[in-house]
């Protein structure tokens, strides 16, 4: 649900208001009561209260408890997290200045600001530049059509709407607006461009990076040649970042999170061989990415199967989770095999072959006490599963 610009207005103008609101379960159950509680506070804007307070609730490890936002708003908004690992990354570049063309509730502009870089942003919902104004604190903000020029800065930051009519756009020309329009208007300068994961970026000439959070992938960035990084003399084509949170209780804070970084021209040169002690899926960014080969050869892993992205080793690397084999058998022997381990619970994961999980959890009949893992991937022509231990982290 969206929020008016007088509404905006309002609940910032009231802080006292989302205090209440916060003494309040806010639950499907209780939200009638709740909605005529806060009536008797905030008048016509109870909707408005709570909209933004269910929001909060909602975004508690992604965006600043005390920002004003709206549900819909929250979920299209960056981490951030990534936000201020990207605006350091510009720093770490010499960037000196950037407009966000698309600043919506202005997550990236607060990082950047953070950063210490000089920063303008601008959108065309009048609503979310006053959300983002009260969100950074700063009157740095102007109307504007992202195609549309209206700032000289060097870089430019922008995020096309990534679904249209509810569903996920798949072509880069669909963006709303679209990625050849972005580049068409703003052609002298260098661009990061933030898209959904699951694009073609085949044709892009610039970087592609990749990030996750907590095993979640979040975004694909695209950066112009001139913001590519150079790793000893070699550009990067392909990148993936993983934010993995380590305090939970600062998950704001890049000093809070561990983040490692992978890219394509890092050495690549791994075996294909029978598996190890244990089973290592690599995390989704590293996969989208194109740098699962790159990945393994940095912690002493190989390939299964050449084709195929599950990976092993003879000890999980650290931070990264995998699964402890117990044995080797064909699709159709795992529900036998699971049966004689006791297994009452499985996670599955599956690569390469067409089955499936829940499904297989039905077929399997599981009713035994013990919690185990079933990874199943493709080697050669044949489906093969692994039996395992359940999921740790090394």
């Amino acid at each position: 649900m969206s929020l008016s610009a007088a509404e905006v207005a309002a609940v910032a103008a009231h802080p006292e208001w989302l205090d209440e609101a916060d003494q309040l379960a806010l639950t499907k159950k209780s939200l009638i009561a709740d909605s005529a509680h806060l009536r008797g506070h905030c008048g016509e804007f109870g909707r408005a209260v709570i909209e933004v307070a269910t929001a909060r609730r909602s975004a508690v490890s992604k965006l600043p408890g005390d920002w004003i936002f709206s549900s819909e708003a929250a979920q299209q908004a960056t981490p951030f997290v990534v936000a201020l690992a990207r605006a350091r990354r510009l720093s770490h570049l010499g960037v000196e200045a950037v407009a966000d063309v698309t600043c919506s509730i202005g997550t990236e502009v607060a990082a950047i600001d953070h950063e210490g870089l000089t920063v303008v942003g601008s959108d065309l919902d009048l609503a979310r530049l006053d959300m983002a104004r009260h969100n950074v604190g700063k009157n740095i903000f102007a109307q504007a059509d992202a195609l549309q020029p209206a700032f000289d800065v060097p870089v430019i930051v922008a995020d096309p709407a990534r679904r249209s009519g509810g569903r996920r756009i798949t072509n880069p020309e669909d963006l709303l607006p679209s990625l050849p329009a972005l580049i068409a208007a703003w052609p002298d300068r260098e661009l990061a461009i933030k898209c959904a994961p699951g694009l073609d970026f085949s044709e892009w000439s610039g970087e592609v990076a990749v990030t996750s959070v907590d095993g979640a992938v979040k975004e694909a960035c695209l950066y112009t040649p001139g913001l590519v990084r150079v790793t000893e003399g070699q550009s990067v084509t392909r990148s993936a970042m993983v934010v993995q949170t380590v305090d939970k209780h600062r998950p704001l804070e890049l000093s809070a999170v561990n983040v490692q970084t992978y890219d394509d021209t890092m050495p690549d040169d791994i075996d294909v061989r029978a598996a190890g002690r244990y089973i290592i899926d690599p995390d989704g960014a590293i996969v989208r990415a194109g740098l699962v080969r790159h990945f393994a050869a940095a912690h002493g892993l190989w390939q299964l199967d050449e084709r195929i992205a599950h990976l092993s080793g003879d000890a999980l690397p650290q931070g990264i989770a995998g699964f402890e084999v117990i044995e080797q058998v064909s699709l159709k022997q795992v529900r036998k095999a699971l049966a004689a381990l006791d297994c009452g619970t499985a996670e599955i994961l599956v690569r390469g072959v067409d089955v499936n999980p829940d499904v297989l959890r039905k077929q399997w009949k599981l009713k035994g006490a013990r919690a185990l893992a079933v990874v199943i991937t493709r080697i050669g022509r044949s489906a093969t599963a692994f039996i395992c231990e359940p999921r740790e982290v090394g």
